[in-house]
């Protein structure tokens, strides 16, 4: 449990749903009654009907304290990429079916702000990733990402050839439709969909995934956290991507060396107290069901 001052809260929003809209209309004047100051980016303020109120989405985790979400796991996401390296706790409200991420329902978020804002935060510290593109030895991008690094070939590419190094030593190269390399908190992600393992949120680990791989023997692997995994782009000719946490892609070039490597920085998200994560798993994969 977790005590910290909150007196600045900033809320973003799904554009364009209209179930947040209406969490806004009762959300907003709560926070205000119980005196917070409430900063909304751009999107949100014009779905909250206050579009003067609206400030850019990048400037939020400077600025807040605690920030709230409002959609699904994509959302959040985008605004975990956003906070990087501050101390800003999320609380991830899912407005449709539960998320692996946005854990907590609609009817447990005014309960559970109360709690909050009367001092008894639970949260869960969540492993990010640090991504690098190196190209003829400098570097042209740089990532941080919360559920994975994906490198996949274009619709009409053939197979692609990964050259793949573990602290600087040669493991194999791959000949796949491409390769996956997750945190924990990203293996019930892409990474499951694969044929990856699920593995607990709070561990520190890296999975590395192939997808559709030539030989059949490449297996799914799980690296200790503190591992450095080099990728070398190894297909001439081929439409070849670099995709972080399925939103933002970059296109790789012949020989472009991958590298990641565990974040410095965490990811502080806001834990349900009525739910664990295996109640969360029971629910999404629908397990002891028949």
């Amino acid at each position: 449990m977790s005590q910290r001052e909150i007196r600045t809260i900033g809320i973003v929003a799904k554009p364009h749903k209209a179930e947040a809209r209406e969490v806004l209309r009762q959300l907003i004047p709560w926070l205000k009654a119980r005196d917070r100051t409430i900063l909304l980016d751009q999107d949100t303020a014009a779905l909250a009907g206050m579009p003067e109120a609206g400030v850019a989405k990048a400037d939020l985790p400077a600025r807040a304290d605690f920030l709230i979400v409002l959609g699904g796991d994509g959302t959040l996401l985008s605004v975990a990429r956003l906070v990087g390296g501050r101390d800003v706790p999320i609380l991830g409200v899912n407005l449709g079916g539960l998320g692996f991420l946005t854990e907590i329902t609609l009817e447990e978020l005014f309960p559970l702000l109360g709690d909050i804002l009367g001092g008894e935060l639970r949260l869960s510290r969540r492993m990010m990733l640090q991504v690098y593109v190196h190209r003829q030895g400098e570097r042209v991008a740089e990532y941080t990402v919360l559920n994975d690094a994906v490198i996949n070939k274009g619709a009409m590419s053939r197979i692609v050839e990964l050259e793949t190094y573990l602290d600087g030593e040669y493991v194999t190269t791959y000949r796949a439709d491409g390769l996956i390399l997750s945190t924990p908190t990203g293996s019930t992600a892409y990474c499951l969909s694969a044929g990856g393992p699920i593995v607990h949120p709070t561990l520190e680990a890296l999975v590395l995934i192939p997808i559709c791989p030539h030989t059949l023997t490449n297996r799914p692997a799980v690296l200790p956290g503190g591992a450095k995994v080099e990728v070398v782009q190894g297909s001439e000719g081929e439409d070849v991507f670099l995709t972080l946490d399925g939103q933002v892609g970059f296109p790789l070039r012949y020989r472009d060396v991958v590298e990641v490597r565990r974040a410095e920085q965490r990811i502080a998200l806001v834990a349900s107290p009525k739910k664990s994560y295996y109640q969360v798993l029971r629910t999404k994969l629908k397990w002891g069901e028949r």
